[in-house]
């Protein structure tokens, strides 16, 4: 039997529910994966509350580190014992066993320990997808990264440093502020305390950034606009705060803006390998992540809770007990 955090229906953290469910027989290009870490991401709570339905009932995450257990036999490229990390569709990674397509399973080094990707893939994607795919950060640029201090934000900021970005964060605490700049951040703005747009002007001497990424959603998306110089791009990549109200056309006047998913990129399996490869590239090569939390995978719904109310910092993954 498998254990696994399943929901009914659509709602709060608790229709989270532990149950346990047969495995199905592998299917041609399957690999089954006793999984040991599972990476927790806002996808997974916007799949929960129905945001982006999934057919119920349902198992979130879409995110783990684990081991090879069996192979179809028509595998070739993978074998029992191999350890492997993967981020895709479909969802259902919240569980101590998988079946999963080979294709999606990405090789790891020795030198990189399952919590230090746990958590921080699917995030090492984005940021390689929003720092390469959406537009290509140049040397001199100036990116404004909002919640800065979180797990995605902390990446943003040393992947942007390193390609020679001049970075602007919010944050929401003075305490997240010292985190932002201890992983690089150049300016951090308190959005509880200031303006962000205006601030955001002062440090850019009324010009604006070149480019906004966004998590935030609501009001924070919409004003990002007065933040951006002309001809910039705005990328919405979440809505932590609420959705994002239909955008007048005249704010993209000289303006760009893309509302990316990194769950489409990963369907493009040259660019998904691409992105990985890279990440596990950042990771071996000094990436700083936070020590992040780490639940029971039973614990599924706390964790969401914190996410949701914004008490984690850096990774967040579900452990399943398996060695």
């Amino acid at each position: 039997m498998n254990e696994m955090m399943e929901f009914d229906m659509p709602g709060e953290a608790n229709v989270l529910t532990l149950a346990n469910r047969p495995l199905a027989a592998l299917n041609p290009g399957e690999i089954r994966l006793r999984q040991t870490q599972i990476g927790v991401n806002f996808v997974d709570i916007y799949h929960r509350q129905g945001l982006y339905p999934l057919p119920l009932p349902a198992v979130p995450g879409v995110e783990a580190v684990g081991i090879v257990e069996a192979v179809a036999d028509d595998v070739r490229n993978l074998h029992p014992g191999d350890r492997v990390a993967y981020a895709c569709l479909p969802a259902g990674s919240y569980a101590s066993f998988r079946n999963l397509p080979a294709s999606m399973a990405i090789p790891l080094p020795d030198t990189l320990d399952d919590r230090a990707i746990a958590g921080s893939f699917l995030r090492g994607l984005t940021a390689h997808m929003l720092l390469e795919t959406v537009t290509s950060v140049k040397p001199g640029q100036t990116v404004l990264i909002h919640a800065a201090a979180g797990g995605l934000g902390l990446i943003l900021t040393q992947w942007a440093k390193q390609k020679g970005a001049t970075t602007i964060g919010t944050v929401s605490t003075t305490t997240k502020a010292d985190l932002a700049v201890a992983h690089g951040l150049d300016h951090p703005i308190v959005y509880t305390e200031s303006d962000f747009v205006a601030q955001t002007l002062q440090l850019t001497d009324g010009k604006g950034v070149d480019y906004v990424i966004d998590g935030i959603g609501a009001d924070v998306l919409l004003a990002s606009f007065a933040a951006l110089k002309p001809f910039g791009m705005v990328a919405s990549i979440g809505q932590t705060a609420g959705p994002v109200a239909a955008i007048d056309p005249k704010l993209l006047t000289n303006r760009g803006f893309m509302r990316p998913s990194i769950l489409a990129l990963t369907a493009d399996k040259r660019a998904y390998r691409t992105a990985a490869e890279a990440w596990l590239t950042m990771l071996a090569t000094g990436m700083r992540l936070e020590e992040g939390h780490t639940y029971p995978l039973a614990e599924a719904a706390k964790a969401h809770q914190d996410m949701e109310q914004r008490r984690t910092t850096g990774p967040v993954r579900l452990s399943t007990g398996n060695a």
